[in-house]
């Protein structure tokens, strides 16, 4: 016979005395912050990863994520708060365990679930009666119903709703941001039954600073998610178009923004770039188009967007070619110098960056690119390692024939930049600053 669960006010007693022991699967950008919180509001708490490099740096109090301090994770680890391992049978020492794994697209641009899935069946084989479970991962709506619910119900025997807690809170991670952190942003969160969100809620309530918004369902949860981060795809959208507009109509768009963010109601200020980064924005609407498919829905505006968007790489490059025509200089057999290979300033992440698949572009028009970010001294692709420049000096810029600015990363000095290089792409508009702009052109 299947034990049941707690009693919710058995639950909630034992959250609020800390005496429940918290899971996250997978110790990434957002796992692991997550965990770090949890153990830090005094929570025991067990980070699963398949990788064991990962969860060896934890267990030696070695943090490799920007938004985590590193005295913290030391301390947590040395006072046995936090511990990090591959083995999943671990699974049934959690009283709660939030899913933060990655959500890729493949190669057809479709939604991967594959690690969501792979994840379900490892915690499934030791799923206890009681448990909370808790997919944080980025995905379509449905998902949890669809596929982490079946999952878990078939490899455990036990009944959600019955048996065990099921919910769905969308991660909303921003690497870099220094206001707001996994501590101080609000979470929503959306379950199976009253009691579910209640002692879901709960968890996240003991962790965090800032309110917890629950809504009816997973779903809505999961669509939340997507209409945050499509609404800004749509906008940077817009805003890329009318870049490539303004260009044509010699209208410096830049100075447009801060002319229509003097408007105090009304407008939501958006910037071009050469492109979307990061493990959401480019991702996200893709999940919706995906599956509006499936209800015979085109998302028509939504596509258009993502459109214009996933064009910035190729038009960026487009604006190189110009620029080195206005001096005599082919594009095939230029050196082009990037600066910011990060897919957003002042981190060390290139998940998804444009910048990469605009060298991607440069290099098969024949251009000889090197790259220097004060943030990520190399990168990996496609199985090779690429090694940046180690230093950004007088004789590196003037040796090149471009230097394209892709990352406004603050830590770079673009006076030398200016005074050194003969030509300068601004796609960031980082350098508005400067007074001196004859080499300078902004996207």
């Amino acid at each position: 016979m299947i034990e049941k669960r707690n009693s919710k006010e058995e639950l909630l007693s034992r959250i609020a005395e800390r005496k429940i022991v918290v899971g996250v699967v997978g110790l990434g950008y957002v796992g692991l912050p997550l965990a770090v919180e949890k153990a830090k509001a005094g929570f025991r708490t067990i980070g699963f990863d398949v990788q064991p490099e990962k969860v060896d740096m934890v267990n030696n109090g070695y943090n490799y994520i920007g938004d985590v301090v590193d005295s913290e994770l030391k301390q947590l680890v040395q006072e046995g708060i936090l511990s990090a391992t591959t083995d999943f049978s671990f699974v049934g020492e959690v009283d709660f365990i939030a899913i933060c794994v990655p959500t890729p697209l493949d190669a057809h641009q479709q939604p991967d679930i594959s690690y969501v899935e792979s994840s379900a069946k490892a915690i499934a084989a030791y799923l206890k009666p009681g448990t909370m479970v808790v997919l944080e991962s980025t995905t379509y709506p449905g998902t949890t119903e669809e596929l982490l619910k079946p999952v878990l119900e078939a490899g455990s025997g036990l009944k959600c709703g019955e048996n065990f807690y099921l919910g769905f809170s969308p991660e909303r991670v921003d690497p870099g941001n220094l206001i707001y952190k996994t501590k101080n942003t609000p979470k929503v969160v959306g379950a199976y039954g009253d009691d579910a969100r209640e002692v879901i809620a709960a968890v996240y309530s003991a962790v965090l600073d800032d309110n917890v918004h629950i809504v009816s369902s997973p779903s809505v949860a999961e669509m939340t998610k997507i209409l945050e981060n499509t609404y800004r795809n749509i906008n940077i959208g817009l805003i890329n178009e009318l870049a490539i507009l303004c260009d044509r109509m010699g209208i410096n768009l830049w100075e447009v923004i801060e002319a229509a963010k003097t408007k105090p109601f009304g407008f939501t200020p958006f910037y071009p770039g050469p492109g979307l980064g990061g493990h959401c924005i480019p991702l996200d609407p893709y999940y919706l188009s995906w599956k509006a498919r499936e209800y015979g829905f085109h998302t028509s505006m939504i596509e258009a967007s993502m459109m214009i968007n996933d064009r910035m790489p190729e038009y960026t490059v487009e604006r190189c070619a110009r620029i080195l025509n206005r001096r005599q200089k082919a594009l095939n057999g230029s050196r082009v110098l990037v600066l910011g290979v990060a897919y957003k300033q002042d981190i060390d992440d290139c998940r998804e960056s444009p910048a990469l698949k605009v060298i991607d572009q440069l290099e098969k028009s024949g251009c000889e690119v090197s790259f220097f970010d004060p943030f990520i001294p190399a990168y990996k692709q496609n199985g090779a390692v690429r090694q940046g420049e180690r230093a950004l000096t007088s004789e590196l810029l003037r040796s090149v024939d471009l230097v394209l600015i892709t990352t406004a990363h603050t830590p770079v000095d673009y006076a030398l930049v200016q005074r050194h290089a003969s030509a300068i792409f601004d796609t960031k508009n980082v350098m508005k600053a400067i007074k001196e702009r004859d080499n300078i052109e902004v996207l």
